[in-house]
């Protein structure tokens, strides 16, 4: 057994250890979703991380760096400026719901706001969407597997998925919170460590600009590349408009809130979150760039950070650097499993087809939906072509749908249910028009298909909250009666 598969199977046995004892904890659905509601701020912290750090913002961006240059970091730029908006204006507005109502999914609270049916909608919507992402992180796993031990593609991404379906069914969010501790310690251990060493095998960041100029053999290429603007205004502002709603709508991060034990603790665990994502997304873009300096002919950018972590490193760094890849995407993959299981699980079947199902049905039902993603997960990833491709289709989804819905829901009376559906429906069917049948269109000559979606379920928003508020808003109520369900006016 060589160092590198001796640091994964290590990494393995601790995952499935600490979710082994994080499930005697676990005695219901309450504390499978939820986590019982008693995450301390260095818990939330390290969920919030453990979810945000994975496959896009390390496999993902390294790719992104290799074939762009420098200015792949405002992927996680963009992301971490949804984070802070999590922790100060969503976050703690949503918990105080949460906890009052027991809402135990985002779902949850766009039934109770709105009405079943767009909830039922939009978690369809959001389940395929994000079995999409689930496949990013198995493809994750499996580039690690592949550059590492030679295991081919489709074994990599089978393994990657009974190892994160079984540590994850053991204990739900329970599990996610433990574990992401480890994985903050490795993930960052690994990365920080990696990034000197790989600078100095191209020798510092002046021999790193003499190979990619040689490489690139283009001087406006090249000052491109190295160009935290270089990406372009179109695609920065994709970015913007794609990934930071995202990141303060996504259910998945909304849930983990829902486990919080505190409004206090959501703005400070949230807020490490943050803070870590700005300064990590320098750190795989920077080994990117390294990588495409000495290996310009890689067969996938996807294979850009395996490579230089096994041949820019020491064999001992290099080894605790490829198991905190390894970290990164196993662990992210748990917070995904996590967002199936509340769509399905909750939002879906104990809605609409059984709605008297127990506590402890939900935890038997989680468990069954856990695996099942596993396996769809894995057919999913054998077709999708790269891992910004894969989430692609989930941000897209989720950003242009649930943006203006829930950040107007939240904090004003005066939608209803027919102008939430009306902007969602309407932003996605415009960001598909565009993609697929009008792909070279740019609003502006800059805006992409996304974008041009989002803006307009927010214009829609808008026109349709003003012009046809709720009754209970007309009226001048200060709450408002929903389902039987009163939330309080926050206009």
């Amino acid at each position: 057994m060589n160092i590198y598969v001796l640091a994964i199977v290590l990494y393995i046995a601790a995952l499935i250890l600490i979710s082994y004892v994080a499930s005697k904890r676990v005695k219901g659905g309450n504390d499978f979703m939820v986590a019982g509601r008693k995450l301390g701020p260095g818990l939330l912290f390290a969920t919030l991380i453990g979810g945000n750090i994975g496959a896009g913002s390390t496999v993902g961006i390294t790719g992104l760096a290799y074939t762009s240059g420098i200015s792949a970091v405002w992927w996680m730029i963009t992301s971490a400026i949804g984070s802070v908006v999590l922790a100060y204006f969503v976050g703690p507005k949503i918990w105080e719901l949460s906890t009052k109502y027991n809402l135990m999914t985002c779902g949850d609270f766009l039934d109770k706001r709105y009405s079943k049916y767009f909830k039922g909608v939009f978690s369809t919507m959001m389940f395929v969407g994000t079995l999409a992402l689930f496949a990013a992180q198995l493809m994750g796993v499996s580039w690690i597997l592949n550059v590492t031990v030679g295991i081919p593609k489709t074994t990599g991404i089978i393994v990657g998925a009974i190892v994160v379906t079984v540590y994850f069914a053991f204990g739900g969010l329970v599990s996610s919170a433990y574990v992401g501790v480890l994985k903050l310690v490795v993930v960052l251990t690994g990365f920080i460590i990696a990034v000197p060493f790989a600078l100095s095998h191209v020798g510092g960041f002046s021999g790193l600009e003499t190979l990619v100029a040689a490489n690139l053999n283009n001087a406006v290429s090249t000052t491109k590349y190295f160009s935290f603007f270089g990406l372009g205004a179109t695609v920065i502002l994709g970015y913007f408009f794609m990934l930071t709603p995202s990141f303060f709508v996504s259910p998945g991060l909304v849930g983990i809130v829902y486990g919080a034990k505190d409004k206090s603790t959501i703005r400070k665990g949230t807020m490490y979150n943050a803070v870590v994502q700005f300064l990590f997304a320098f750190i795989p873009a920077i080994i990117g760039m390294c990588s495409f300096a000495m290996f310009p002919h890689l067969a996938s950018q996807d294979s850009a950070l395996p490579t230089a972590m096994m041949k820019l490193l020491p064999t001992g760094i290099s080894a605790i650097a490829l198991a905190a890849v390894f970290a990164a995407e196993i662990s992210t993959a748990d917070t995904v499993l996590y967002m199936l299981n509340g769509s399905f699980t909750n939002d879906i079947y104990k809605t609409f087809v059984n709605p008297d199902l127990s506590d402890q049905g939900v935890l038997k039902m989680s468990r069954g939906v856990t695996f099942a993603s596993g396996v769809i997960g894995v057919i999913l990833a054998l077709f999708l072509p790269n891992i910004i491709t894969a989430l692609t289709i989930f941000y897209t989804l989720m950003s242009v749908s649930l943006t203006a819905p829930l950040l107007f829901g939240i904090f004003s009376t005066r939608p209803t249910a027919a102008a939430a559906s009306v902007s969602a429906v309407a932003g996605v069917a415009l960001t598909l028009i565009i993609t697929y049948i009008f792909p070279a269109f740019k609003l502006f000559k800059i805006l992409n298909a996304q974008t041009t979606g989002i803006i307009l379920s927010l214009i829609i928003m808008v026109i349709m909250m003003y012009a046809f508020p709720s009754k209970a808003f007309k009226k001048g109520k200060k709450q408002i009666e929903l389902n039987n369900v009163e939330i309080t006016k926050a206009h």
